[in-house]
């Protein structure tokens, strides 16, 4: 029910004051008895009409329920415009840290934009097993990138002045072979550096089960979500 306001609060006093209101109002019109009762009469009648057209009248209790109305929308449309604002704002945050993220992920042939279609001088397909030219450990494919994809400090120490040119070759990540006690677990190496081994199955990581679901004769079967990665592999 909508509050009594100041307004209908003195229309009760006035009309619960009528009757001692009569003294004053004689000292004023006179000591007339029948004067005294006729304006004491208008007073009271003034007062109760007054009172029932603010708290007995559909019309007015329309116009308050109206008015609780207006106030309860603009506080919703308020509340409403803050929400959308939090959420806007940190919506934009989150989005702004998982695009950093997704970057940084995309490194070292961590990217999971579907490689197609797949470029002819890409010579190596993800599941083959490999040995490292130079080091000698072996390994399997688990990615690949068109040139080497990798933050430019570390560009800059892995390939000198001298071997500048290999950083636009294609780029294999590599789960190394935990048999060959190299201390490393994945590598990221130029092309040139990669010798295929045929019908070598046995390649010991903790990793092979997610990128793999098995062993065909020839290279590993990829799982379901790296295979879309990459199709033509």
């Amino acid at each position: 029910m909508p509050h009594i306001n100041a307004a209908a609060a003195l229309q009760i006093c006035v009309l619960l004051s009528a009757l001692p209101a009569q003294y004053f109002i004689s000292q004023w019109y006179g000591t007339d008895s029948a004067q005294r009762i006729q304006i004491t009469e208008r007073l009271i009648i003034a007062s109760w009409s007054s009172f029932t057209k603010s708290y007995f009248s559909l019309d007015s209790w329309a116009d308050r329920l109206k008015l609780w109305i207006s106030k309860t929308r603009t506080c919703l449309n308020v509340g409403l415009l803050i929400l959308h604002f939090r959420n806007w704002y940190y919506g934009e945050k989150k989005t702004e840290s998982g695009a950093n993220e997704a970057y940084a992920h995309s490194y070292f042939a961590e990217s999971t934009h579907v490689r197609s279609p797949k470029p002819e001088y890409i010579q190596f397909s993800v599941g083959q097993v490999i040995v490292h030219k130079r080091l000698g450990y072996s390994g399997v494919i688990v990615g690949w990138d068109v040139k080497a994809n990798a933050p430019e400090e570390w560009l800059q120490h892995k390939y000198p002045p001298a071997k500048q040119d290999l950083k636009d070759t294609p780029h294999y990540r590599i789960l190394i072979n935990k048999a060959n006690g190299f201390g490393k677990s994945t590598a990221y190496i130029a092309e040139e550096d990669i010798t295929i081994i045929m019908g070598l199955e046995v390649v010991h990581h903790p990793d092979m089960k997610a990128y793999f679901s098995g062993y065909d004769g020839s290279k590993y079967i990829m799982q379901p979500w790296l295979k879309k990665i990459y199709p033509h592999d």
